[in-house]
């Protein structure tokens, strides 16, 4: 057991005996998600860093939580691997225990799934300053419960996530972006229509370009996989985009590189917030949901299932109605600058099955209440 663990040990033991809440973090990077809490103190993880195994044959790397995400995706380039996942950094300084706990995904999330996909086993300190093991560092693991997969989206409620052994895939050979002029909900049946079909469809993102004159509603698709077969279906791809009446093209590589980190980060124009009293709303919904009522344009990714968008606090009930109707939920994202009266529940309500479930996680691996308590919306 390393100096640093003990040390995080000594301030959970200090923190019970006091009666005291600590709030987990690395780098803060995404301190803006979640529920607003008010901790005695801050258990700062960023101490325990850098690469514990990384095997590249067997496609597997171990991380202690405070190490710089951007500094193993460094590592995994080096052998042509990646975190297929794309998680998003919202920062330079973001650590891979923020990563997990958080559980946010990026552009390729439909097609390469989500971080608890990838997690394959976890050490972690529960509320008692216990030093756990769960899962392992291989990708057929089956003994215990699969509690490593858990922790991801946990948002530190359970636990300090200490180590992490993750499942990564090489990059793709070949990989081209398409850009199509097409209206919404054309957009969405071609992208229902080509999820059916053996093509190498990666990524995309619809949006309602404003800062064009005029405004151009876009299709963006990235195409990922062999060089054979990024290659046989950019030419279908364009002619079924054409016999709606649209056009595509492919776009510079190095452009569109840019622009899928951009759009995972959130540093597109459609994210300018476009009023200080306007907050940033979230919808999870099923791939083939249809357009929806929605108060404005949507930015879509995930094929249909991700659907971001601009409204004022007062639209809470409508969003959340809207998403439940198609089968999904809406999360209060980014809330806004300035605001005035009561806000909100972060998190779309949990029926009262789950909720008590949550609680009952919660009180097993966290019996004095010390981790991020209420994060989840949960208290």
């Amino acid at each position: 057991m390393s100096f640093v663990i003990e040390q995080f040990q000594a301030q959970i033991s200090h923190a019970v005996a006091q009666g005291q809440t600590l709030t987990l973090q690395g780098s803060n990077s995404k301190a803006f998600y979640g529920t607003v809490i008010h901790s005695d103190a801050v258990l700062d993880t960023r101490a325990y860093s850098g690469i514990v195994s990384y095997e590249p044959s067997e496609l597997v790397v171990t991380v202690r939580c405070g190490t710089p995400l951007a500094e193993l995706e460094a590592v995994l380039a080096e052998q042509s691997q990646c975190l297929a996942f794309e998680p998003p950094h919202f920062g330079d300084t973001a650590t891979v225990g923020g990563m997990v706990a958080c559980g946010l995904a990026g552009p390729a999330r439909a097609v390469a799934g989500g971080v608890r996909d990838h997690v394959l086993g976890v050490q972690m300190l529960n509320g008692k300053g216990e030093w756990l093991t769960f899962g392992g560092q291989v990708m057929k693991n089956v003994a215990g419960y699969d509690v490593s997969r858990v922790l991801a989206g946990s948002m530190g409620t359970l636990g300090v996530l200490t180590d992490v052994s993750l499942k990564v895939l090489p990059q793709a050979p070949a990989e081209v972006t398409l850009a199509c002029h097409l209206p919404q909900a054309d957009a969405l049946a071609l992208l229902h229509r080509w999820g059916a079909q053996p093509l190498p469809l990666n990524a995309s993102c619809w949006v309602n370009d404003t800062h064009t004159q005029p405004a151009q509603d876009m299709l963006f698709v990235r195409l990922r996989g062999a060089v054979a077969a990024v290659d046989a279906a950019v030419p279908r791809m364009c002619a079924d985009v054409a016999a709606l009446g649209g056009l595509a093209a492919a776009i510079d590589q190095t452009q569109a590189k840019a622009d899928w980190a951009a759009c995972r980060d959130q540093r597109l124009p459609f994210f300018t917030p476009p009023a200080a009293d306007i907050a940033l709303w979230r919808l999870s919904l099923p791939q083939t949901a249809p357009v929806l009522d929605l108060p404005c344009a949507p930015l879509i990714e995930w094929h249909g299932a991700l659907r971001w968008l601009w409204a004022p606090l007062s639209a809470a009930a409508q969003l959340r109605d809207v998403a439940k109707e198609a089968g999904g939920h809406a999360t209060l994202f980014r809330a806004p600058a300035q605001f005035t009266g009561e806000m909100p529940a972060v998190f779309h309500p949990l029926p009262a099955v789950q909720q008590r479930i949550q609680r009952e996680l919660q009180k097993q691996f966290d019996p004095h209440g010390v981790f991020n308590t209420g994060r989840t919306g949960l208290s």
